[in-house]
């Protein structure tokens, strides 16, 4: 087991994994930027290292820096956490250069789910489901017509690279394929590096489903089910939940089955989803897999007993799966609300400034993953999510009630956040019938 960990992230999911380092035995060292000097869960480590000014290029991306820190510090790994880094295969290829371990999959893994074009390739050659469109990245104009025509509008088209709906672009005829196609690869070569684009059908009226699995290094990989993910706004979760509501039990094994197929093919180790879309059929198509641990993993660890970030760090030090797929099962219901700093009212503006009272529900089956405490200054230079509720029950109805009840207990002030949003979608019909598509919460706050 490793001895010293440093965690190159920040606010929950640093103290998350300080959480489970600590219940391994690992000594933990965080990194921080100016901005976070006063962070609560610094506290919590044994050891914090300052890594430069607020802005998250000149701190939390900044590979040399975090390196050189680990290097200070003499870690034997690094555990990238959830945004910044977690997703970069030079990130991890550093890591080995410096003999580091980097919990999470090889350079070489992630590269080819990361990519999501030699992601679909290798999906295919695997029996997973994907989209109709191109087969590889789109090099003009006229071959972006031309796969459009073949596979019918809507289109949709995609960055090879990264995700959050950057470089990313609806189409519903032949004009805005052609208005759309550079102004996509632009914005994707500006995020990402990379100006690659695809193209794929573009579904209507779809839900987001994916499926957690994990993989060790001894050619082992499991799924642990599904999280329905389909309350969103703007590509970016609101709610999650599992298991996933009015879906045919045998689609779902037959999806989750395919995705740790694919992860098995790769050859990848540690914490992965795969991420699928299905259409009004109930058909699953992937759409992509996020080689890291996910903001909403507690909703999987819930209903499986499984502690995926601890998981994950054991896989990196070499330890096989200590289950087999005939060991998993599902127990009830979980569902998950990200509280944001934000304000709803005012299309959801940013909110940061200090908490003056932080009042977090509890009670059975409830939990609660953030780093806030009274007085706390929510810093404006990052991601504005400050925590994470998530319930359990016996079952799906059992959840909404719990959550219902939590979220009514919840206080947060003075900042503005999006508890009374949360409070007006569990409660939503449409939504506790389990009919949402990925649109729907646009149309509702229309």
């Amino acid at each position: 087991m490793f001895k010293r960990v440093l965690i190159a992230n920040r606010g929950e999911i640093a103290l998350r994994i300080i959480r489970a380092c600590k219940e391994l035995g690992i000594e933990t060292v965080c990194v921080y930027s100016k901005a976070d000097a006063d962070g609560p869960w610094l506290r919590f480590a044994d050891r914090a290292i300052c890594i430069g000014p607020g802005p998250a290029k000149e701190s939390y991306l900044n590979i040399a820096r975090i390196i050189s820190a680990a290097e200070i510090a003499d870690v034997d790994a690094i555990h990238p956490g959830y945004g910044f880094l977690a997703e970069r295969a030079d990130f991890s290829q550093a890591c080995r250069d410096c003999k580091i371990e980097f919990i999470g999959p090889s350079p070489e893994s992630m590269a080819m789910l990361g990519d999501k074009v030699e992601c679909k390739r290798t999906a295919k050659a695997n029996k997973v489901p994907i989209f109709p469109g191109s087969e590889g990245s789109i090099e003009d104009e006229e071959e972006a017509v031309t796969v459009a025509a073949k596979i019918g509008y809507p289109v949709i088209i995609k960055a090879a690279a990264g995700g959050g709906g950057r470089g990313m672009r609806v189409c519903r005829n032949e004009a805005s394929l052609r208005a759309n196609i550079r102004a996509a690869s632009q914005e994707a070569q500006a995020a990402f590096g990379n100006g690659s684009v695809f193209i794929e059908k573009f579904l209507e009226r779809a839900r987001h489903i994916e499926v957690q699995c994990l993989g060790d290094k001894h050619g082992h990989a499991v799924h642990l089910y599904e999280r329905d993910c389909s309350m969103q706004r703007r590509h970016q979760k609101v709610i999650e939940e599992a298991p996933a509501p009015n879906v045919a039990r045998k689609k779902i094994e037959a999806t989750c089955e395919a995705a740790a197929r694919l992860i098995r093919a790769a050859n990848y180790s540690g914490a992965a989803t795969v991420e699928f879309l299905m259409d009004e059929q109930q058909n699953f198509y992937m759409l992509e897999v996020n080689t890291r641990v996910q903001v909403e993993h507690p909703v999987t660890e819930l209903i499986t007993g499984i502690d995926i970030v601890k998981m994950s760090i054991l896989i990196a030090a070499g330890h096989a799966l200590p289950f087999r797929q005939r060991d998993i099962h599902i127990k009830g219901a979980a569902i998950e609300c990200r509280i944001n700093a934000e304000d709803p009212d005012q299309n959801f503006r940013p909110s940061p400034g200090k908490v003056a009272t932080w009042e977090a529900p509890g009670g059975p089956g409830v939990r609660v993953d953030s780093h806030v405490v009274p007085g706390y200054s929510v810093p404006p230079n990052y991601d504005s999510m400050i925590g994470k509720l998530i319930v359990h029950g016996e079952s799906r109805e059992a959840a909404l009630i719990r959550m219902s009840r939590a979220l009514a207990e919840f206080r947060v002030e003075p900042i503005k956040t999006n508890i009374g949003l949360q409070r007006r979608l569990i409660s939503d019909g449409e939504f506790r019938r389990g009919g949402v598509d990925i649109h729907y919460l646009e149309r509702l706050l229309k």
